[in-house]
């Protein structure tokens, strides 16, 4: 009998079924046994069941039919377990990526010595332009001339761009080189052009005395000083102070010294510090000098005396002599003052007085006075002063021109005065000058005048009195007088005539006005 299509369409729709779920097909694919190549059928018939319905089943059927239905509970057998998802296929995890390989740095740059003496040298370069894999430190080494064994004169690496090689032998000649490490290893050294010998260099002592001690140091009484004078030299020069000529007192004066300054020192400045002081700073036969001149000033004492040499009416004549202590600088003025025996309080008549002589004016008639002077310098003024040993009287005199009747007493009689006259006939201090006008534009005419008594103004044109045309502003203020033509237009132009008159006389002064038309180019107007 022929073979029933029936399995083949049921196969047919659960293997389409399992196309639309979301289990895949393949998996099933594999675990069906594969012995016979009839096995290839359903799975094609599996992947397009709508082409398998439509087409008649071939006579080949029979023969395939065992296969097909041993397939199908294959098939089957997946898709009842459809509903747990298959387990995810765990990759074998990845070998890690190994490092890149650690790269050496370049060599060091621009190695040179900066500094020598007889037991060390100190050197400086820097950074490698390529660090590579990074830069842990610099390693220092040193061979002596004539051997093949360097030296590490580092023990631990060197972080920073300077190094000091200490321990050496005076008189060694050495070569030097300086290498960059990392985790990569060491790089290319950089060597020293030619070896360096382990001495002292010598270096001609100098001093470099700052601006401000070039010239005279001047500071007050009471003061502290503290001078700093830096210096170079090698190997370390001897430094020497003396204070004109003479060791200094180390009591007041202390001196402490480095390689590279001095340093002068005072708690406390009296006068008696000023002076010359020379300091010497010398290596072996070489030797520099500089000389620092120090005053200490204080304030000065009072003038020696003070005379009063005559009084007369309102006035006193006053002299006195410097005084003896100036206060180590010069005086630069006196203070005069006056003291009125009733109250006795003292008030300033002059200060900072340069003469040795003064003449005192507006005293009180009647009253008797006393005067002392103060001495000034840089400082201030001196604490004391001296006194006039004298007191000068104002007397109570009685003018010529007043009138003493017995009975009533002192009567003033006012001087009489003769007036003066300031009459003055009129003149023209500032003159009326020519001008152009634009037509329609007011312009206005200027020009001053004075005389006494006040002159009267009159404006003219073309010798004509202009009145009082309203076109016509005329305005007279403390002898300014201005004309002020409104909107002229080019029959207002002409000489204009400013006159002024008065009792003792007249003055007259003219200008020339001309009134421009204003023309306007027809290529502006078609425009």
């Amino acid at each position: 009998m022929p073979a029933k299509p029936a399995p083949i369409k049921k196969s047919a729709k659960k293997a389409a079924e399992k196309e639309e779920k979301p289990a895949e097909p393949a998996p099933v694919a594999e675990t069906a046994p594969v012995e016979a190549p009839p096995a290839e059928a359903p799975l094609v018939e599996a992947a397009a069941p709508v082409a398998v319905e439509e087409t008649t089943p071939a006579p080949e059927a029979p023969a395939a039919e065992g296969p097909a239905e041993e397939t199908a509970p294959a098939a089957d057998a997946p898709a009842e377990a459809a509903p747990a998802e298959p387990a995810p296929v765990e990759e074998p995890p990845k070998a890690p990526t190994p490092p890149p390989p650690a790269v050496p740095p370049s060599a060091p740059q621009g190695l040179s010595v900066d500094d020598v003496n007889d037991s060390s040298v100190t050197l400086k370069w820097r950074s490698p332009e390529n660090i590579g894999s990074g830069l842990d430190g610099y390693t220092v080494e040193y061979c002596k001339e004539g051997s093949s064994e360097w030296v590490i004169a580092n023990t631990e690496l060197v972080t920073s761009n300077r190094h000091v090689i200490r321990g050496l032998t005076t008189g060694d000649m050495l070569n030097i080189r300086v290498v960059a490490v990392n985790a990569g290893g060491r790089s290319e050294p950089v060597v020293l052009p030619q070896p360096i010998p382990v001495r002292e260099v010598m270096d001609r002592p100098r001093i470099r005395m700052p601006r401000a001690l070039r010239s005279k140091y001047v500071r007050h009484a009471g003061e502290q000083i503290n001078l700093v004078i830096p210096f170079s030299g090698k190997p370390k020069p001897v430094i020497s102070w003396t204070k004109n000529g003479q060791p200094l007192d180390t009591k007041k004066v202390n001196v402490r010294n480095s390689d590279k300054d001095s340093i002068l020192f005072i708690r406390k400045a009296e006068r008696d510090d000023s002076g010359s002081y020379e300091m010497s700073v010398k290596v072996d036969s070489f030797e520099d000098k500089t000389t620092l001149i120090i005053q200490i000033v204080d304030l000065p004492g009072p003038p020696v005396s003070v005379k009063l040499v005559d009084s007369w009416g309102f006035n006193a004549a006053l002299e006195w002599t410097p005084p003896k202590d100036s206060g180590n600088t010069e005086i630069t003025g006196y203070t005069v003052q006056k003291a009125d025996k009733k109250t006795g309080e003292w008030f300033t008549v002059l200060e900072h007085f340069h003469r040795l002589n003064v003449t005192v004016t507006d005293l009180v008639m009647g009253n008797v006075y006393t005067f002392r002077v103060f001495s000034e310098n840089m400082v201030g003024r001196s604490e004391s002063a001296t006194v006039t040993k004298d007191a000068a009287r104002v007397k109570k005199t009685v003018p010529a021109e007043v009138v003493v009747p017995l009975s009533v007493g002192i009567v003033y009689k006012p001087l009489e005065y003769k007036e003066h006259d300031f009459s003055e006939a009129p003149k023209f201090t500032a003159p009326l000058k020519d001008r152009a006008a634009t037509v329609g534009y007011t312009a206005k005419l200027l020009c001053a005048v004075r005389g006494s008594p006040k002159p009267k103004i009159e404006w003219l044109k073309n010798q004509m009195l202009l009145g009082d045309d309203p076109k016509f502003r005329q305005i007279n203020n403390q002898g300014v007088c201005s004309l002020e033509i409104r909107k002229p237009s080019s029959f207002d132009g002409g000489v204009y005539t400013c006159r002024a008159k008065n009792a003792l006389g007249e003055a007259t002064v003219a200008c020339k006005l001309e009134v421009k038309q204003v023309t306007i180019q027809e290529e502006k107007d078609k425009k």
